[in-house]
């Protein structure tokens, strides 16, 4: 894992925004994996700034998002493709066509989940997958538990995930009990991953995610086994890392900007 200390959320946000612009900027067809929640917000606006500014165009670029909610269509304002429309795709110039979300209201869901792993596969896989980190150490919507073999598929969302997210619903009974998710065999197959983290509350995921043994039960582990992980957060997600370990001896993975 490469690591990138960033002074606080805006400067976190600015960096993934960087990496995601220049390669956009070099690949003529580029595969995007995006994630939703309030973690990517920031670096969503400042893909925006970049594209108002001519600096990147997104005409060529594909997209996958990692989840989407059962029950919730595209007009629902707690759904994840009124998100990406609200937070990114409504303000750049990236085709509709070459946009990608699971279906949470597919009649068929099994169905769905095997034709969006194929439309991955189609595409070549994901150049750049930007991930989030749950506090149970769910990615995606993969909570523990889930096979490191998984494809994309429906979940039960744990409860501690769906209290999580509540602040976005008028109440906890509106949070849906399941989702849709890009599956964690799905995700590996990316060819870079990066992990966004931001906030005192995550140090312990991210020190987890970083040092515990690789298992099932805290799913972002299997992230050690990655050729390409970037992980860009913020000083106080990196808090109990940085005590742990000190700068200097991780200094060799640790870039501090």
């Amino acid at each position: 894992m490469q690591i990138i200390k960033a002074k606080n959320y805006e400067e976190m946000s600015e960096i993934a925004c960087s990496m995601l612009v220049e390669h956009v900027q070099q690949n003529e067809s580029p595969v995007l994996g995006l994630a939703t929640g309030s973690t990517p917000e920031g670096l969503y606006h400042s893909l925006i700034t970049e594209y108002r500014k001519g600096t990147v165009s997104f005409q060529g670029v594909t997209t996958f998002n990692l989840d989407e909610y059962v029950g919730l269509d595209e007009e629902d304002a707690n759904g994840y493709q009124f998100y990406m429309n609200e937070k990114l795709f409504n303000h750049i110039n990236i085709p509709k066509r070459q946009i990608n979300l699971p279906n949470g209201v597919s009649a068929d869901l099994d169905k769905d989940c095997s034709d969006y792993e194929w439309k991955i596969q189609e595409a070549g896989n994901i150049d750049i997958q930007v991930l989030g980190l749950g506090l149970n150490g769910h990615i995606g919507f993969n909570e523990p538990g889930t096979s490191f073999l998984s494809r994309t598929h429906v979940v039960d969302l744990d409860e501690s995930t769906r209290e999580a997210n509540a602040r976005f619903f008028s109440s906890i009974d509106e949070v849906p009990t399941h989702a849709i998710s890009m599956g964690i065999a799905s995700i590996m197959e990316s060819k870079k991953i990066l992990l966004l983290v931001s906030g005192k509350e995550k140090a312990e995921a991210l020190y987890q995610a970083m040092n515990s043994p690789v298992s099932e039960e805290f799913p972002a582990t299997i992230l050690q086994l990655h050729p390409e992980v970037t992980v860009i957060a913020d000083e106080l997600a990196l808090s109990k890392v940085l005590e742990s370990y000190g700068e200097d001896a991780i200094a060799h993975e640790l870039q501090v900007k």
